[in-house]
């Protein structure tokens, strides 16, 4: 078993998979550290949903824009976030749950489902099994909502594909260090000229990798971040119960 920095240093987003099954035994355990992980104030508000069914995972593909890695995998796990528990089991000594109407539960509950995620990913590397987390459900996630039957007040957040790696990813190249690690105070000098030096070793390693189409990180990250990227996202939120403190 690989020790755990390196787990994590070694990190790569897989998408290549083949259809061998994860044994029950090891799902169990990588299900078991993200049961485990922490949560915000014990409020447990991470819920998991594993599908194996091949035609669901079909259908998620499509409801995540067309990924075939979902359908490919034998493993989806949708992290969802969940104030449904915590709404019932204060029901059980009849307080009224308003928490929900709040961004920072929003917050708060989409930080604890990062903290599982990051769990599942490296109990299942540990594993010797191929990961890439998908934020892709929340283009549609009302349709996702609605194949997963998910009561009032929760949300799927985020999820992630499991399974037998085929072809191994590439490691991408990170931002310099110094844009990531500030000490005592965010560090601005500089930042325009480590994120130009990226820009070319990104278009480099493109290269190298067989891609002479690779963008740098400036034009890949506009192509998201010039507009609103999943533009439904509160409207499902709000007919899901929760609010924004308006």
């Amino acid at each position: 078993m690989s020790s755990l920095i390196d787990i994590f240093t070694s990190h790569k987003s897989d998408r290549s998979f083949t259809d061998l099954p994860v044994a029950d035994a090891v799902l169990d355990r990588i299900i078991s550290a993200a049961y485990r992980a922490p949560t915000s104030v014990n409020s447990q508000q991470v819920s998991l949903v594993v599908t194996r069914d091949a035609e669901r995972r079909a259908q998620i593909s499509q409801i995540a824009g067309g990924q075939p890695w979902i359908a490919k995998a034998p493993v989806f796990i949708t992290l969802v976030l969940d104030m449904h528990k915590s709404r019932l089991a204060m029901n059980a000594i009849d307080r009224e749950q308003i928490a929900q109407q709040s961004i920072e539960s929003i917050v708060s509950g989409s930080t604890d489902v990062g903290i599982a995620l990051g769990s599942i990913m490296a109990a299942a590397r540990a594993e010797g099994l191929g990961i890439v987390p998908i934020g892709g459900i929340r283009r549609d996630a009302q349709a996702l909502i609605r194949l997963l039957d998910l009561p009032e007040y929760t949300f799927p957040v985020a999820g992630v594909v499991i399974g037998h790696v085929d072809q191994p990813a590439h490691q991408k190249p990170r931002l310099p260090l110094a844009t990531f690690r500030h000490e005592e105070r965010y560090q601005r000098d500089g930042l325009e000229q480590h994120i130009a030096a990226y820009n070319q070793e990104m278009v480099q390693h493109w290269k190298n990798t067989g891609r002479e189409d690779g963008e740098s990180w400036s034009e890949s990250v506009s192509g998201y971040y010039h507009k609103i990227y999943f533009p439904h996202v509160l409207d499902a939120l709000k007919k899901q119960g929760f609010g924004n403190d308006k």
